[in-house]
């Protein structure tokens, strides 16, 4: 059964207006007999959003109604499609806490996850590296390099595979190569190979799921899936359970790139 496990909604404060009933259409249209809305999660309480419009996750006052309407949208499409009630977690780095203590108090109302790394956190700061180029190559030459940008966001990211969340953390680890987003914007070559093999084998080590995201493609300065096709072959012959997101923020990108990487699903 296609399933599309990463796709986002109205409720997406940096995305657009298309209706749920418009993903839901999109899907059904393109074949999809499942799909997992994993709209950004409320930051955490005390984070301070590093983007300009501080629109990084949905408002809290908003979940409530998400899972309700999703709840409506299942019984609705019930006889078409599988609708599964998700969330994009961000993992932010001494924050766990009030993360696990969100999970414990929603976690019992999702159905499917993702848990993402966006923010890195530099001495006392937080930056949302695929925010923009100019933030990525600013914080770049802040640390030093493209190549200690990754360092840190590897490193982040495995931290989050291995955080203890509390049982409803998610299972699926989203985008791992994120930091791939800008990498046709500077000249140094960087080589992050054993960096991934080492999140790979931590992914299957935990148990844990991959989300492949086809969203790489459509950035002109990445142009290739997260993770890039041999790494999803590889993870594929870990054994480690593939689930494909279109990452879509709007309707008609579900099932975008799906030809791409179908076959190695």
């Amino acid at each position: 059964m296609k399933k599309d496990g990463h796709i986002h909604t109205p409720y997406c404060p940096h995305g657009t207006d298309d209706s749920f009933h418009l993903y839901i259409e999109q899907a059904i249209q393109h074949g999809f007999g499942e799909m997992t809305f994993t709209e950004h999660a409320p930051l955490p309480l005390g984070f301070k959003d590093p983007t300009p419009e501080k629109n990084s996750g949905m408002s809290m006052n908003q979940l409530e109604s998400y899972i309700s309407e999703l709840q409506q949208l299942k019984k609705e499409y019930n006889q078409d499609i599988v609708i599964s009630t998700g969330l994009e977690i961000d993992f932010i780095t001494d924050f766990e806490q009030q993360t696990t203590n969100f999970l414990n108090t929603y976690g019992k109302y999702l159905d499917d996850s993702i848990l993402s790394v966006h923010f890195l956190k530099y001495k006392e700061d937080y930056t949302c590296i695929d925010f923009s180029k100019s933030t990525f190559l600013e914080f770049s030459d802040r640390l030093g390099s493209p190549m200690s940008v990754y360092k840190l966001y590897y490193k982040t990211l495995m931290d989050s595979i291995t955080s203890n969340l509390g049982k409803y953390k998610p299972k699926r680890m989203g985008h791992i190569t994120l930091a791939h987003k800008f990498q046709h914007a500077f000249i140094e070559d960087v080589n992050d190979h054993e960096h991934i093999l080492a999140i790979l084998n931590e992914i299957k080590h935990q148990q844990l799921e991959l989300d492949v995201n086809s969203a790489g493609f459509a950035k002109p300065y990445c142009l290739e899936s997260y993770p890039p096709l041999p790494y999803i072959k590889l993870a594929k012959e870990l054994e480690i359970p593939l689930v494909y997101g279109s990452d879509a923020h709007q309707a008609k990108d579900i099932h975008r790139f799906y030809h791409e990487i179908s076959t190695l699903l």
